[in-house]
């Protein structure tokens, strides 16, 4: 069987209702990303950081997967398929898809924020009443904060990534402008032989020294587009 990866990005999750901090009018529009996605942030003002990623963990448990991420699932039928996203929501686990890494982390849990293992492997916490409130605290008393790779911030999972993406004999990348790094940089990590694929309505600079088959449709109507190609 085939190894089929997935690279997804913020356009997949889109056409479920979830904003993202290019949309104009949507939800990061009246916040800076420097007052709410940083570290810095969190030490000026975490209770403003809290409240606006309270926000975010609102509006995605109000959405439900759409389409792209069932056709997505729907690939486990015929390939190995492994998704790498840079979305931290849970849509294509809600969809079915059963191997998922998270490069920017999951907004549905919470982790420590003790700075001596802000960027290991630790252990997360649910985040059951879908809020994390001032004074809820890890098991050894630091405030919890949202388990989220802000700007600045190493990306752990990034080699894990990057290690998937080079046994995959098939690459597709979907919702995403490429312009954020230094997941932009996966494509580099796939073998010769690796068929890739590009679903996005807007024009996405790629390189000259990859091969890509550009779908210039969005998410939904790619995979629809895509799966055909591949028959």
């Amino acid at each position: 069987m085939e190894n089929l990866v997935v690279l997804s990005g913020a356009g997949v999750s889109a056409e479920s209702g979830i904003s993202t901090f290019r949309d104009s009018g949507g939800l990061w529009e009246q916040y800076r990303i420097e007052e709410v996605a940083t570290p810095e942030a969190w030490e000026a003002n975490f209770e403003l950081v809290l409240d606006f990623y309270n926000m975010r963990r609102k509006n995605v448990l109000e959405v439900q997967p759409n389409q792209a991420h069932y056709e997505i699932a729907e690939l486990e039928k015929e390939y190995n398929v492994h998704v790498i996203t840079q979305n931290i929501d849970d849509l294509h686990e809600r969809a079915g898809s059963k191997n998922v890494l998270h490069l920017h982390g999951e907004i549905l849990l919470a982790k420590s924020s003790n700075p001596a293992t802000l960027h290991v492997n630790e252990d997360y916490y649910p985040v059951d009443k879908g809020l994390i409130e001032k004074g809820d605290t890890c098991s050894n008393g630091f405030q919890l904060r949202p388990h989220v790779v802000w700007f600045g911030e190493p990306v752990p999972n990034l080699s894990i990534a990057e290690e998937i993406v080079g046994k995959a004999d098939i690459l597709l990348v979907i919702g995403t402008s490429l312009n954020v790094y230094p997941a932009a940089n996966l494509l580099y990590f796939s073998k010769p032989s690796c068929k890739i694929y590009l679903i996005d309505p807007n024009q996405v600079n790629v390189s000259h020294d990859l091969d890509v088959k550009i779908i210039r449709e969005k998410a939904t109507d790619g995979m629809k587009t895509f799966r055909n190609l591949l028959k």
